[in-house]
């Protein structure tokens, strides 16, 4: 079965680094788009960045553009985010996923805070 469990969330002060990792399993991860999405508290999950199959594309939201970088390792599995400049407005559970025969797959996410 689809698994993602990612990795690589803690609390960072604004202006920090973070790198998230989500390692997959359970179908061929270099057939399928990956994102990462985010969710604070109080507000609704939304789209943080999407990555082509081969990583050759990629796509971002607007408030992350230039801070964020999403890329895979087809050969490991892996997907990643790597966030820098980070913001207290980043704070949020960050989740990866997956669409698979219309069927959206969550992990379990991983939490950043950004604070001083």
């Amino acid at each position: 079965q689809v698994q993602l469990v990612e990795s690589g969330g803690g609390l960072v002060q604004p202006g920090g680094s973070l790198r998230l990792s989500c390692a997959a399993s359970g179908f061929t991860f270099s057939s399928y788009f990956m994102h990462w999405y985010r969710q604070a508290p109080g507000k609704e999950r939304e789209l943080v960045a999407t990555i082509t199959t081969a990583g050759s594309g990629t796509n971002y939201l607007n408030s992350v553009k230039g801070r964020f970088t999403i890329s895979r390792d087809n050969a490991k599995n892996t997907v990643y985010l790597q966030m820098n400049s980070l913001k207290p407005e980043d704070t949020a559970v960050y989740y990866c996923s997956v669409v698979r025969r219309s069927t959206y797959y969550w992990g379990q996410g991983t939490q950043v805070t950004v604070s001083s």
